[in-house]
């Protein structure tokens, strides 16, 4: 009896050591969107998701004119650097212009600063900004208005781990508080448990 007991108990265990996180987010591990974009810096200077490497980057492609979603992604991540307390400085918020034609690097720098000085803005000509969106399944458009135009665009934000692999999209609406908690699985994963680990050395 004390024998059957003990492997039905065991052969519960891996599966709570291997249970997939529950992520408020969509897990999109192993995912080919991406990974990375050939666009530049506001000064010029190319730019790349590697220059990130050891940061959890939170990816969002949006505009400056934008009247709600931009900005209240962006509020949204400035709230979830500060829930996530230390762990904040882990956190690289990176701004994808899908409006180039009036988003100019000084323009960018300006509207980052707004939000929090360590976030950054990237742009591209009209055709790598094109082929970015597309990489990343970015749905865009200009939406005349009048003598001007708005932009239509998805509202989602990419997370890739501090080892540059692609893992989350979280949705708009989750709360902060709900990012925080999916950020939190990707910081500190649960591993097996030593005991595992003794009984199949």
């Amino acid at each position: 009896m004390q024998r059957r007991l003990f492997l039905t108990t065991l052969a519960a265990l891996p599966l709570a050591a291997h249970a997939a996180p529950a992520f408020t987010g969509i897990d999109i591990t192993g995912s080919s969107i991406g990974p990375d974009y050939k666009l530049s810096y506001g000064n010029g200077k190319p730019a790349s998701l590697s220059d990130f490497k050891g940061k959890y980057v939170l990816l969002f492609f949006g505009f400056t004119q934008c009247p709600d979603v931009c900005p209240t992604a962006l509020a949204r991540a400035v709230e979830i650097k500060r829930l996530l307390g230390p762990d904040g400085d882990k956190i690289q918020v990176v701004f994808v212009t899908v409006d180039p034609e009036r988003d100019t690097g000084p323009l960018l720098a300006e509207y980052m600063r707004a939000f929090d000085p360590g976030f950054v803005a990237v742009r591209g000509t009209l055709e790598q900004t094109a082929k970015a969106a597309a990489d990343f399944k970015i749905f865009y458009r200009k939406v005349p208005t009048g003598s001007s135009y708005s932009m239509d665009h998805t509202a989602l934000t990419y997370v890739f781990d501090a080892n540059g692999k692609i893992r989350l999209a979280l949705k708009h609406e989750q709360t902060a508080q709900q990012c925080v908690a999916d950020l939190r699985q990707l910081m500190n994963p649960k591993k097996e448990t030593s005991f595992l680990k003794g009984l199949f050395q």
